[in-house]
């Protein structure tokens, strides 16, 4: 599958727009990375990304990558050290469980946005927003690979 191609113009706004809100109640970033394939499993290859996108350079170490490899069926959640001091173990688990539910049925715009936004309320809670210091430092975009 062709990951440029996968969502539609208005999925890809509207999970843009859900980043973008999430992100306005708190300093904590999230990103979405979509590629065809993975040599490697998409936990490793999450890991792989996370650096090559800077979200390790978050002031806070706040950041949180979904990444999805269409072609394997597979996805995962990474999350900085700096949230995940904070959430309670079995969260991103959870997190994934009920995206996955959203796979499942085709709805993946659907899922990806219901990732964003638990994501999003518990940066909020541990790292609320600070209009005096915050700025956005990445991209809202989907990224993609090959």
């Amino acid at each position: 599958m062709n990951p440029q191609t996968f969502f539609t113009g208005p999925d890809r706004e509207k999970i843009r727009e859900a980043i973008a809100a999430s992100e306005k109640l708190t300093s904590g970033e999230i990103r979405i990375h979509l590629e065809s394939s993975s040599k490697v499993n998409a936990f490793e290859r999450a890991t792989q990304l996370f650096a090559q996108l800077n979200m390790h350079n978050t002031a806070d170490r706040n950041g949180v990558l979904i990444y999805l490899a269409l072609d394997n069926r597979e996805f995962a959640i990474l999350a900085d050290k700096g949230i995940n001091e904070k959430v309670p173990e079995g969260f991103w688990d959870m997190v994934v469980k009920e995206m996955s539910d959203f796979f499942k049925s085709g709805q993946f715009a659907d899922g990806l946005i219901h990732g964003v936004k638990q994501a999003g309320e518990k940066l909020a809670a541990y790292f609320p927003y600070n209009a005096l210091s915050d700025t956005n430092e990445l991209s809202d975009d989907i990224s993609f690979g090959e």
